[in-house]
């Protein structure tokens, strides 16, 4: 079932563009990869926990309201490849309080538990929109993150050695569930769902938040629609990076 991701940032939509399909720039703020480097022809080598996978560029959709897509077909022959093989897109919509993105993939699992997957998209889809808002750095959000666990680890450490055990544990509780500093990235922020989808049209505007609603029509009708209007609306790019 496919797994979905939303995000509101407060930035332009050539901006977020030009940080999520240039390759350089989305293996700065994508935990899921730690490197991606173009192949040609549409194809694409990323890896994923150290092990090597390719992917090509279904294409491209620039809409007349403004609204883009990206799609993309991925997998990996290695046997301790955590993905076997997927497919998803992202969509880019302007909106007047800035640009929603978001995306819907689905993937075949060797080793990487889906609900690990939720999470990496949905913080490193708030890492992007940190870094874009704020301008500070993909690399340093990183090591602000893992300040914040250390603190918080720390804390839980110290509580343990000189607390009783009911204080200690309202500690721990306290340091798994007080949310993050508002400079530190977060997959609490952004919509994740992993239910049935219903389609976009039924969408309300989405607010940065993690109320309920529905996602986008599902990755595979997403794709061939993607793929059946390679007209003058759709062109192909050299290279597009992962969903």
């Amino acid at each position: 079932m496919p797994l979905y991701v939303e995000t509101l940032i407060s930035a332009d939509i050539d901006r977020i563009w030009q940080a999520t399909q240039s390759l350089e720039l989305h293996q700065r703020w994508d935990l899921r990869f730690g490197r991606i480097t173009a192949l040609g022809s549409g194809r694409l080598r990323y890896s994923t926990l150290g092990i090597s996978g390719t992917a090509i560029a279904s294409g491209d959709r620039h809409a007349a309201d403004g609204t883009r897509t990206s799609a993309l077909r991925f997998g990996s022959t290695h046997p301790l490849s955590p993905i076997r093989s997927g497919a998803g897109y992202w969509r880019y919509l302007p909106t007047p309080a800035g640009t929603r993105f978001l995306t819907s993939y689905d993937y075949r699992p060797r080793l990487l538990p889906r609900r690990l997957m939720w999470w990496a998209t949905a913080w490193s889809f708030d890492r992007l929109r940190l870094w874009l808002e704020t301008g500070v750095s993909p690399e340093r959000l990183l090591r602000r993150a893992l300040g914040e666990v250390a603190v918080r680890a720390s804390a839980v450490v110290a509580a343990g050695c000189a607390l009783p055990l009911w204080a200690a544990l309202t500690v721990l509780i306290a340091a798994l569930l007080w949310p993050p500093l508002p400079g530190t990235p977060a997959a609490r922020r952004c919509v994740r769902h992993h239910h049935r989808h219903r389609p976009e049209r039924q969408e309300p505007p989405c607010p940065r938040s993690s109320s309920a609603r529905s996602a986008p029509a599902s990755t595979a009708s997403t794709l061939s629609s993607s793929a059946a209007s390679a007209s003058d609306s759709t062109q192909e790019r050299p290279a597009s990076a992962p969903a």
